[in-house]
């Protein structure tokens, strides 16, 4: 047993804890300073265009992101955005607002101010902010609109955009140097030391650190785990984690996935967007999705209840398994904004639906819920267990349905428990 002991004391369960940060409020959330990790996304809508903002704010928002970006380049977009806003509040939608700045946001925000006022944060890119002698002028002008609102600010960095001036200065230092490192390297000091010294540049001028939100976002997932590892051992503030362009589909799922997964480990990172190329006409909601399912695998998080199922082989050449999997993951996601408020800790909940005999019981015992249904060959029945007992066998034509029915059943006896109990109390 000793020895067991030994060889197991270097696998830890669980990810490290958390780097230290500054917490920040953003309208009605709280960021870092050990507040849950944040899933925030970003619009894709002409920000002008009211309506259709509108509609994909509240969609992102129905979805579980908890901050939404949008762009904010022109006037017509800046004069959009209290109008934006009042009608989210009106929805029922309170998500804070994001305004993404470049090049001209300290006369947008100056020219309107209810753009100011109504948006939660403001975000500035060091390398776009303002160039040469306007650079410091127009940098303190947002600083100061956001003080004076009580705004934070997001000072993000970025691989696309980077303030090439210091770029430049860092290569030039770096050539002198008698000791050289690669050019790859001096790009991402230049990322840290964008973002650090905008911060302390905004710190001289008067925001506190519990305004301030730090990124650094590059495309390469090494890159962006040396930078953000960085960034992290020199500076306390909260930070935003993202793969910036990360791409389409599973290339952008995974990238994404790979990156801020060690990231996260290492204790990084306060709030995420997982940045994702939608297909056209695609649905913008699945880079939140994708940001859920992150927090919630690695367990700093849970959103919805998790369905684990089999990957299917030879022995499950019946597709009931797959549909059923499908059906239930698809049912519980359309039905969570109800049971948020209707089965509190329904996001606790485990379901199984397996494939065959091999796996399937052992799952399905080890999920609050699960269903081995019959493999190819196997005797036409699926036993069901409830807590890690045996329910009950389900047989015929309506296996699935029958399931279904089981897991709503299941969810309303052990969840609904405490919402009838303060019925009850109510009552009396």
């Amino acid at each position: 047993m000793t020895d067991l002991k030994e060889r197991t004391k270097v696998i830890e369960a669980g990810p490290k804890g958390r780097h230290r940060t500054v917490q920040v409020t953003v309208g009605n959330v709280k960021v870092g300073g050990g507040a849950p990790i944040v899933v925030q996304s970003m619009t894709n809508t002409d920000t002008a265009d009211v309506d259709s903002t509108v509609k994909q704010v509240a969609a992102l928002a129905r979805a579980g992101s908890e901050m939404v970006r949008i762009t904010v380049d022109r006037d017509e977009a800046a004069a959009a955005v209290p109008h934006i806003r009042e009608k989210l509040d009106k929805m029922g939608v309170d998500v804070p607002l994001i305004g993404d700045f470049h090049y001209i946001g300290h006369k947008l925000l100056a020219e309107y101010p209810d753009c100011a006022k109504a948006l939660a944060k403001y975000r500035i890119n060091p390398g776009n902010v303002g160039f040469k002698n306007k650079r410091d002028s127009q940098f303190t002008d947002i600083i100061e609109i956001a003080l004076k609102n009580d705004k934070a600010v997001r000072i993000g960095a970025n691989w696309g955009s980077l303030d090439q001036e210091l770029l430049t200065r860092l290569m030039e230092d770096n050539a002198k140097s008698p000791d050289p490192i690669d050019a790859r390297a001096v790009t991402r000091e230049a990322m840290v030391q964008s973002a650090l010294l905008s911060a302390a540049r905004a710190e001289e001028i008067g925001m506190p650190k519990n305004k301030m939100i730090l990124s650094a976002k590059v495309s390469n997932v090494q890159d962006l785990i040396a930078v953000y590892r960085e960034l992290a051992a020199r500076s306390d503030y909260a930070i935003h984690l993202g793969l910036t362009e990360a791409g389409m589909g599973s290339k952008g799922i995974v990238a994404s996935s790979a990156a801020l997964g060690i990231l996260l480990q290492d204790g990084i990172g306060d709030t995420i967007r997982v940045s994702l190329t939608p297909e056209p006409g695609g649905d913008r909601t699945l880079e939140v999705k994708v940001g859920q399912e992150i927090l919630q695998t690695m367990g700093f998080r849970t959103f919805v209840p998790l369905v684990a199922a089999c990957p299917g082989c030879g022995r499950t050449t019946s597709t009931v398994f797959q549909e059923l999997a499908r059906d239930i993951q698809a049912f519980i996601r359309d039905e969570m904004p109800a049971w948020k408020t209707r089965y509190p800790g329904v996001e606790q909940l485990n379901v199984a639906v397996m494939g065959c005999i091999v796996n399937g019981p052992g799952e399905s015992k080890h999920a609050n819920i699960g269903i081995s249904l019959p493999g190819t060959g196997e005797t036409p029945a699926a036993p069901v267990f409830v807590d890690g007992e045996k329910f009950r066998t389900l047989r015929g034509p309506t296996i699935a349905a029958d399931f279904k029915a089981l897991v709503i059943d299941y969810i309303d006896q052990r969840y609904g428990v405490n919402v009838r109990a303060e019925t009850v109390t109510a009552a009396e």
